[in-house]
């Protein structure tokens, strides 16, 4: 029986969220599975992983392949590293604690980059943030100086009509005509 390590498809359509699943090769991808070592969420950003390390690096000793997807996820996770250290510990190549300690010094490099990866993807979302409130504030100041321009032209427009009807009414008044009701109420 070949084993495989590979996701099992779960949540709804277009929104799709994944099982990460020991299953024989000829069972459906999302059918009968051995056993369910983690989930993978790719519509977080990063990508949520939760992964049972031990299970897993059980699992590839025992000569389960990972999927080109799963090879991935157990790469990140260090599984695959895992497994290639025990494989030079049993070769005698190197001892167990040297192993060991390799593997706690890649694995706070990683952990590094990943913490160095969201700080990164929180700064540059606030930098967007903050950059759209700039523009909505300059676009508000536009908006404001266009309408203050519009009610000044109106002003001014409406201080030379008043201007107007005082000097024809002065001019109405010297030859005998009576102004109308509307401008001898404006004066």
């Amino acid at each position: 029986m070949a084993v495989k390590i590979r996701l099992s498809r779960q949540g709804k359509k277009g929104y799709a969220f994944y099982h990460i699943v020991v299953a024989d090769s000829r069972a459906p991808r999302d059918g009968r599975f051995i056993e369910k070592i983690g989930t993978y969420n790719p519509n977080t950003n990063p990508a949520t992983i939760d992964l049972c390390f031990d299970k897993a690096l059980s699992w590839l000793q025992k000569g389960a392949q990972p999927t080109d997807t799963c090879r991935s996820i157990l790469s990140s996770r260090g599984v695959l590293y895992k497994k290639h250290l025990l494989g030079g510990v049993n070769k005698g190549v190197f001892s167990a604690e040297e192993a060991e300690g390799r593997f706690e010094r890649w694995l706070s490099d990683k952990e590094g980059k990943q913490e160095a990866h969201v700080k990164k993807l929180s700064d540059d979302r606030t930098a967007a943030a903050k950059a759209r409130q700039v523009a909505e504030a300059k676009a508000k100041e536009e908006k404001a100086k266009a309408i203050a321009a519009k009610k000044a032209e109106a002003e001014a427009e409406a201080a030379a009509e008043e201007a107007a009807a005082v000097e024809e009414a002065p001019a109405a008044e010297e030859a005998g005509v009576e102004a109308p009701a509307e401008e001898a109420s404006a004066e």
